[in-house]
């Protein structure tokens, strides 16, 4: 049974460039984006719940995020999970809205994020160079056990470079992209 299977280095290395736009996204700008409230939970109803399960949240302008609450008992337990997160937002409580105001970027702050963004890139074209180092090891293994032929190991040592090229390269396109959407705020 060979052990190089084309599909599974592909869906690995797309499952390093998707962690990787998660990982981006999280990033705050100067721009209300929901998923800046993804890694904030709740303690609610004696259990650690995510924030999107006891509420809605939504970007109305530009610059705010609003978390409406569905039971007005939890507001306080969601305001306390929002400044526990530690993701530099004062939490206003409206009724059973609780509003997020994007406070402004500063310069250094603005470098630090692009920085981020940068090891952020790097972390997932390390994955994606762990892929491409498994596959090479399977190829190897595959011709030592005379599954393949030499011809055919090299040939899909090409596909594998190519595959990890292209992925490489799409990292990298995310992390400038992101690192010029916190510079230009």
């Amino acid at each position: 049974m060979a052990k190089y299977d084309k599909a599974d280095i592909e869906r690995r290395m797309q499952g390093a460039i998707e962690s990787l736009k998660g990982d981006l996204s999280g990033l705050r700008t100067g721009r209300a984006n929901t998923s800046l409230l993804d890694p904030v939970v709740v303690e609610v109803y004696g259990s650690m719940m995510p924030l999107n399960q006891v509420a809605t949240v939504s970007a109305p302008e530009p610059r705010m995020l609003s978390v409406q609450v569905w039971d007005k008992a939890n507001v306080t337990a969601v305001e306390k999970g929002i400044a526990k997160a530690n993701l530099g937002l004062n939490p206003m409580i409206d009724g059973q809205n609780v509003r997020l105001p994007m406070p402004d970027l500063t310069e250094e702050r603005r470098r630090d994020l692009a920085k981020l963004a940068g090891q952020y890139a790097e972390q997932s074209k390390i994955a994606i160079r762990n892929v491409r180092r498994d596959g090479m090891e399977a190829l190897k293994e595959d011709e030592k056990k005379k599954e393949i032929s030499e011809d055919e190991r090299k040939r899909s040592e090409d596909e594998v470079q190519k595959l990890t090229d292209k992925y490489v390269a799409e990292a990298d396109t995310a992390a400038s992209a992101k690192e010029k959407e916190i510079m230009t705020q």
